[in-house]
């Protein structure tokens, strides 16, 4: 039965979830069906999990966003080629912080366990990693590489890594590893056991990640600009207006897919190693 303090601290984590909703979608980080999804997610986060899980969320989220707006002249041709632009929509809030949010909701009928964590942290730490490679990684001074066969490939190419990539990567995801262990709520949990479960995080995003790239090489939905002369992520138009067709890949495997994939994998992952480390 609720107590007199739950209905207000629900209505002050609505508060606090439009508030940041919106200020996203004023600076352009959203458009508005991602500012709704993002004021859900915020929503469910704040008045379940409350402040550690609030804060792993705003770190990535703050982070990304800021990222995004960085080096903005250098990264647009490049952009070209992404599926979508830097204000994200409600199927890449849901991508990117969707599993997450199904943490929160095994924390609320686990309160005690510390697995809901440990999968809402390295789910965000995947999605940070995915992030700050995605943002940083076209800044790299070399042509990328193809994960599965290491031919360079052209900037922003599906399933590209590059050194300056796959350290913007490790280094999202130790960004969400150190806030996950410095705010931890779990009950009982001595520093050492902390710290495991911190590498653990960061293990989890570094490798989601990966899976992120390794799709974006093998199965991913990738299409032809005939006008550009170009491959894409964007279908059925790229934007020059030009239609797009498909040179490989599974159509409905799009970058949200790929992106939902990247933090599945290493919310599981978190999951297994977690179990095994207690």
């Amino acid at each position: 039965m609720w107590s007199l303090l739950q209905p207000i601290k629900l209505i002050i984590a609505m508060l606090l979830a439009a508030l940041v909703a919106y200020a996203a979608y004023r600076l352009r980080s959203l458009d508005r069906s991602g500012a709704l999804a993002a004021f859900l997610l915020g929503a469910l986060v704040f008045s379940i999990g409350g402040l550690p899980w609030a804060v792993v969320l705003l770190t990535f989220f703050i982070t990304s966003s800021a990222l995004s707006r960085l080096f903005r002249g250098r990264k647009q041709k490049v952009e070209e080629q992404f599926a979508k632009g830097g204000r994200r929509d409600a199927w890449q809030v849901a991508a990117n912080g969707g599993v997450s949010g199904l943490a929160v909701l095994l924390h609320l009928a686990l309160p005690d366990a510390v697995f809901p964590w440990l999968m809402f942290t390295a789910a965000f730490a995947a999605a940070n990693a995915d992030t700050w490679a995605t943002e940083l990684g076209v800044l790299n001074r070399t042509w990328p590489r193809k994960l599965t066969t290491w031919k360079p490939v052209l900037p922003g190419t599906s399933g590209g890594v590059s050194l300056a990539g796959t350290l913007a990567a490790s280094g999202g995801a130790l960004l969400i590893a150190a806030v996950a262990v410095a705010s931890w709520p779990v009950a009982g949990s001595g520093l050492r056991e902390k710290l495991l479960f911190g590498l653990v995080i960061l293990a989890a995003g570094v490798l989601g990640s990966l899976v992120d790239s390794l799709l974006g090489a093998t199965v991913q939905g990738i299409y032809w600009c005939p006008l550009c002369g170009k491959e894409t992520e964007k279908y059925p138009r790229h934007n020059c207006g030009s239609e797009t067709t498909s040179v490989r890949g599974w159509k409905w495997m799009n970058n949200d897919a790929v992106n939902l994939a990247c933090t599945l994998s290493a919310a599981l992952l978190a999951f297994m190693s977690g179990t095994g480390l207690r």
